[in-house]
């Protein structure tokens, strides 16, 4: 068997490291937009070969892992594939508009994938061998999809020691805004403020620990993350209104003097740490 992966990144490019590890396919064969990048994904050994998006068709399954707004874009490449065992997987972080987009032909062999996995990180230099391991994947929508494509996809994920959730698109989406696109969002946020307050010099003789893991997700890709917000804005506004609302009640607290309703609040925030 032979597998593909569109985008060499850190998601397709540890994806490709993963994939040669379970000795599951003859040969991994990648395609990348950018030339630089395929080079460095093959110097790297994160696949064995360059390819054409037409030659990709030949492959027994193939992994997406582009920005999401170029996602529809490559799936319509796969339009005319006519073989009944073909799998493509989306490994994108927002799931409906895709698969409300895609054709009924299409359809039956698509699998939306997402694996919740990943570091601020880009590029083929990037990639992880174990990035997938022992962490979970969200398969949305799996009524749509083919027996096979299903299945085939789900033997994968498992190889490379993935643990398999399912749920509809909608729900991804809205679970995805709070737990995965927030913390993004507030990262973003806090280096804005920081930067907007504090010279560089000053940033990195003050900055502690407490900075360093609050400020480590504003390093990850403009490109990737304003597609991901665009695409899940609905969805991500509304976590944005909820996470406003707890900052006013901070400011409430302060502002009244009121310090046994503030550590009422943080021993609630607290609570986390029973299943985290």
């Amino acid at each position: 068997m032979q597998a593909g992966i569109i985008g060499l990144g850190l998601m397709g490019g540890s994806l490709g490291l993963a994939l040669k590890e379970t000795k599951m396919f003859k040969s991994v064969v990648g395609y990348d937009a950018s030339l630089l990048h395929g080079r460095q994904a093959l110097t790297l050994g994160l696949v064995d070969e360059l390819v054409s998006l037409k030659d990709l068709q030949e492959c027994d399954i193939v992994y997406v892992a582009v920005p999401l707004e170029s996602t529809l874009e490559v799936l319509d490449n796969f339009e005319d594939v006519e073989r009944p065992n073909f799998t493509i997987v989306d490994l994108g972080s927002v799931k409906d508009k895709i698969a409300s987009s895609l054709s009924p032909k299409l359809q039956k062999y698509y699998i939306g994938a997402h694996p919740m996995c990943g570091t601020e990180n880009s590029g083929p230099s990037a990639s992880v061998k174990d990035l997938y391991k022992h962490k979970i994947v969200i398969l949305s929508n799996l009524d749509r999809a083919s027996t096979f494509q299903e299945a085939f996809a789900k033997e994968v994920f498992l190889a490379i020691g993935m643990q398999i959730v399912s749920m509809d698109s909608i729900s991804h989406d809205k679970h995805v805004a709070f737990i995965s696109h927030l913390p993004h969002v507030l990262s973003f946020a806090l280096a804005n403020a920081v930067l907007s307050q504090e010279r560089p010099e000053d940033i990195l003789m003050l900055a502690g620990g407490g900075f360093v893991s609050m400020s480590r997700l504003s390093k990850s890709s403009p490109i990737t993350w304003s597609d991901i917000f665009k695409q899940n804005k609905e969805f991500l506004t509304n976590s944005i209104n909820v996470y406003e609302k707890e900052l006013q009640k901070l400011k409430g607290f302060l502002e009244e003097d009121d310090y046994e309703g503030l550590k009422a609040w943080i021993a609630n925030a607290n609570r986390i740490s029973e299943f985290l």
